[in-house]
């Protein structure tokens, strides 16, 4: 077992030590084979091929046709690197790895109301006759809510055109894609938003949701050739950046007609956290927030204090409404069962053993429910493969650790208590903005936390921004049987135009980048006789050095409905430094639309350095249209590392690390000295010339040979300054309780 023991970050631009006798890192091998995402001119795009094809030591494996000209190639490092200098090629990028990052969600954005309202051929909307292409795990079109509507797919995996879930081990099955379709179109015992659309699906992830970027701009490929109206990819890598394959991938699709709906992440409550596809320009990005629920919450004792609980995915609904005494059981292994549990709620240690292996312990000991805290810092999202017959829910090591200190205070009874909540944003929902364009993201959120949908042989609760972008999809669908002329911009922008804007628990509107315009109401979008687009304005980045600057965008304001209009701009909340100059009130003739310039006075240096945020305002004589906008004044100087965690897998034979780098880095690495000689042993891992985002990978520790208590030091390098975190790690034996 491997644990957090102490964890300092060394300010950036400090005076930060450097441990002695840390080597240069390794050189990387141009043997080691690597697989590339190349974008060639149209112009070169044979010649290219020809060259691949010529050099042994490269396989294509991927080809693109419509998202962009080019292929997946896989060799040799050093071949790969001499192919990025040839004449004709536009991009190169690393394979990514990505993952699978309604009772009552569809009636709360308008997916039943909605039924009472029919398109032009006098038919309910339903999704009836337009494509939603699901790219995902695939899906169980066995399932008897989803079979009517499964109209074929392609399996990218596996190169065949039978794109069913992944079966098997617990380990490799797969439910996420058959979740995200019934989300979107099921039509049985649980109806999704347009339960009458046609599912294609595409499986570009295999077995255990794991998938790459070639794979997944193949199916986005495929389903642009298939011409399907809508596509949703509930998926994602933390790679905040606008350029990365898949996003243009996605601005592609979106160009060839196709509304392109995609997750923003699970990477929040942090900003800067959305990724790659969320980050795609003309693309929908969709973050998570809370339909109607029942929050359970926890108190212990006298104390005041209320400490919120996640019900894990699979467990039991946590309807505990009397007390009941609390007992720490460890990490959750028989042995820890020795003292009398019985009808009393257990407090259990994160690690060493699955979730479920926990809560079958405490279940059979005769335990009335089990609260597994973390053991890193912060929240954690848990899922039991085999379901117990007593509720299972997470909490932080923060709460975890503060329960115990009440325990030993006497303090034993806890009570649950329950909070009505909705249309907040979900902490886990992954906010913006994008880095480098400054743009907003996501554009909108839909419901996201305790989703019921459809599963191989059954049906689960699921959350996640996975979640939420399909209810986004089924709307699309619903939109655009209503509107079957309306552009993929038009019906983005009747999405955003006509959101609710959401507000925090202090009654403070949450921010443009969190929110984006709020969460999706589908009838309003539908019946929206104004549309504006694009539907955010960003200003770009402003240094405080510069003088004023006067800064223009265009809009389109675009009448709709069958009666002249008279529009007028209300000014914004006032910021300093921030002068709008806005256009006198105009009027539209039906179906009319115009192109609209608006001007800003910026002058930085009044304007406090940060993120700025606000909506203007487009008033018709009838309805307000809220129009999100945001400033950067100085690029954040975050460090260029931040966020490192580390811990042991549930399976006890592997071990993770977490870091985040929000600027990429020439070099990252995570040194391994002796705590008490300083003497370097060994670097953990490292690796040069990374993107920025979130950095997640599985170590062995038994292949290194290590044991013991080690000072480690985890650094970052950028443009000639390096930043670090300094951590003391134990390391056990694997499986060690």
């Amino acid at each position: 077992m491997i644990l957090l023991i102490t964890s300092t970050h060394l300010p950036a631009h400090a005076d930060t030590p450097v441990f002695p006798n840390r080597p240069e890192l390794p050189t990387e091998s141009m043997d080691e084979i690597i697989t590339s995402v190349i974008v060639t001119e149209e112009s070169n795009r044979d010649r290219i091929e020809t060259i691949i094809k010529d050099n042994p030591s490269l396989t294509i494996t991927q080809e693109y046709k419509y998202v962009f000209h080019g292929f997946s190639v896989k060799g040799k490092r050093g071949d790969l690197l001499k192919l990025k200098e040839e004449q004709g090629i536009l991009h190169s990028s690393p394979v990514a790895t990505y993952k699978v990052s309604l009772d009552q969600s569809v009636p709360f954005i308008g997916g039943d109301a909605i039924r009472g309202y029919f398109d032009e051929e006098d038919n309910r909307l339903t999704g009836k006759g337009i494509k939603v292409g699901v790219i995902d795990t695939g899906i169980d079109y066995t399932h008897p809510d989803l079979h009517d509507n499964y109209h074929g797919g392609f399996d990218i995996v596996d190169g065949d055109n039978d794109p069913m879930e992944t079966k098997g081990s617990a380990h490799d099955q797969t439910l996420h894609g058959t979740h995200v379709a019934g989300i979107i179109a099921a039509n049985g015992k649980v109806k999704g938003v347009a339960p009458e659309a046609e599912v294609i699906a595409y499986r570009a992830l295999g077995p255990g949701g794991i998938g790459t970027s070639d794979q997944v701009i193949a199916a986005i490929d495929k389903a642009i050739a298939d011409k399907v109206d809508i596509i949703n990819l509930s998926l994602g890598n933390n790679v905040n950046g606008p350029d990365w394959p898949t996003s243009l991938a996605l601005n592609k699709a979106t160009e060839k007609g196709i509304v392109a709906v995609t997750s923003s992440g699970n990477s929040g409550p942090d900003v800067w956290t959305v990724g790659s596809p969320g980050t795609s320009t003309k693309a929908i990005s969709v973050g998570a927030s809370t339909p109607p629920l029942k929050i359970p919450s926890i108190t212990i004792g006298m104390e005041d204090k209320e400490i919120p609980i996640t019900e894990m995915q699979g467990s039991k609904p946590w309807l505990l409404d009397k007390q009941h005494e609390l007992v720490v059981a460890g990490k959750g292994n028989k042995s820890d069962f020795k003292q009398n549990v019985k009808d009393k709620i257990v407090l259990i240690e994160r690690g060493t053993i699955t979730f479920s292996e926990k809560a079958l312990n405490a279940e059979a000991a005769g335990a009335k429910g089990v609260l597994i805290y973390n053991n890193v810092k912060g929240e954690f999202a848990g899922a039991l493969d085999v379901q117990p017959e007593i509720p299972v829910a997470s909490l932080t090591k923060e709460d975890g650790d503060w329960l115990k200190k009440q325990l030993k205070k006497k303090n034993t009874m806890i009570k649950t208590t329950y909070n009505d909540v909705m249309d907040t944003i979900a902490s886990f929902s992954s906010r913006g903005p994008v880095t480098n364009t400054w743009e907003i993201k996501p554009d909108v959120v839909a419901p996201g936390v305790g989703i019921n949908s459809t599963i191989p042989n059954g049906y689960t609760e699921l959350q996640g921004t996975s979640m939420a972008a399909p209810h986004v999809a089924g709307a699309c669908a619903l939109i655009k049987q209503a509107h079957p002329d309306w552009t993929p911009e038009q019906i983005k922008a009747s999405l955003m135009n006509t959101a609710k804007l959401l507000k925090d628990e202090k009654g403070d509107l949450y921010k443009s980048y969190e929110q984006g315009a709020g969460r999706i109401q589908v009838i309003e979008a539908m019946n929206a006789e104004t549309l504006v687009y694009p539907s955010t304005l960003t200003f770009g980045l402003f240094e405080q050095k510069h003088h004023r600057t006067k800064k223009k965008l265009t809009i389109t304001v675009d009448n709709q409905s069958d009666q002249e209009k008279h529009y007028s701009f209300e000014f914004p909340e006032h910021i300093e430094g921030f002068q709008w100059k806005l256009p006198t009130p105009f009027k539209l003739k039906p179906n009319e639309k115009r192109k609209i310039t608006l001007s800003v006075d910026i002058t930085p240096t009044v304007i406090g350095a940060g993120l700025h945020s606000g909506h203007l305002f487009l008033d018709d004589g009838k309805k307000k249209t809220h129009i999100p906008y945001m400033i950067v004044i100085e690029e954040p100087d975050y460090p260029r590392v931040m966020a490192f965690q580390f811990g042991a897998k549930e399976d006890r034979t592997h071990y993770q690390y977490q870091l985040y780098l929000p600027r990429g880095a020439e070099e990252y690495g995570i040194a391994l000295y002796d705590p008490d000689s300083l003497r370097f042993i060994t670097f953990l891992d490292w690796k040069r010339d990374v993107p920025r985002g979130l950095i997640e990978k599985e170590i062995s520790i038994e292949e290194l040979g290590l044991h013991g208590v080690y000072k480690a030091i985890v650094f970052a390098k950028k443009a000639g300054k390096e930043d670090t975190i300094e951590s003391d790690i134990l390391i056990d034996d694997i499986g060690a309780n």
